[in-house]
């Protein structure tokens, strides 16, 4: 009997052809789905099923199929979300994205299915859990370097699930212009650069997110983050 790969749902963006260059002009005003493939590669490389997950459906009928799901980067969780005024620096609003996240979040929380936030995840996680963002911090934001190669070290928490996957120091990329403030309930720090969050864990919910981008840091192996979360959906499945 084949074994079935436990299946992990991945958000993504939505956009209109217009912003996909080398679309044709009488296409652009068709939407598409998006997310780095890196994310579903990393996914792979750990043994799950990476399922795409468009905005169209309810999330909560995902959460019932799926095993794991993957909150992946992308553009500034609105800032009234968290009772905040926008910044002049805030992305364009995407609030189709933003509802269906944080419902698919509130879902998999009452499912207690393993979640895994990166990057705009992280940040998502947070709000959810009624925690705050600063809303623009340029010097993360390092564009001017390839993002497969590290630009800071971070200090872990020893003990924590993130030591676990990485020991207590990492070498991270930094694509974010925005950070936590205040942190939501039921999360606790587990990694941190200069005073910044760059990863937290939930104390009772099988839930872990981090700041910078592991699906594309240069590896010669699965980065250990994609691991823990086909590890969790495994584990999810056998429950």
């Amino acid at each position: 009997m084949a074994t079935h790969l436990p299946l992990i749902g991945l958000s993504g963006r939505r956009k209109t052809a217009s912003q996909i260059i080398g679309t044709p002009e009488s296409l652009h005003h068709l939407e598409g789905d998006w997310y780095y493939a890196d994310y579903a590669r990393g996914v792979l490389s750990a043994g799950g099923l990476p399922v795409h997950l468009p905005l169209d459906a309810d999330p909560a009928l995902f959460v019932e199929r799926l095993d794991g799901v993957l909150l992946t980067g992308g553009a500034d969780v609105w800032p009234e979300r968290y009772n905040a005024t926008p910044a002049a620096t805030a992305d364009p609003a995407e609030h189709e994205r933003d509802e269906f996240e944080l419902a698919l979040l509130a879902a998999a929380v009452d499912a207690q299915t393993p979640v895994l936030g990166i990057c705009r995840g992280l940040q998502l996680i947070n709000v959810f859990a009624n925690g705050t963002l600063h809303q623009d911090v340029p010097e993360h934001a390092r564009y001017d370097v390839a993002p497969q190669g590290p630009v800071h070290e971070i200090a872990i928490t020893e003990g924590s699930a993130l030591a676990g996957l990485y020991g207590t120091t990492h070498q991270v990329n930094s694509l974010h212009h925005q950070t936590v403030d205040k942190l939501g309930d039921g999360l606790t720090v587990t990694a941190v650069h200069d005073g910044t969050v760059e990863g937290f864990e939930h104390t009772t919910l099988p839930i872990l997110a981090v700041q910078w981008h592991p699906e594309m840091l240069s590896t010669r192996d699965t980065d250990p983050v994609f691991q823990w979360i086909v590890d969790q959906a495994k584990a999810n499945t056998s429950a």
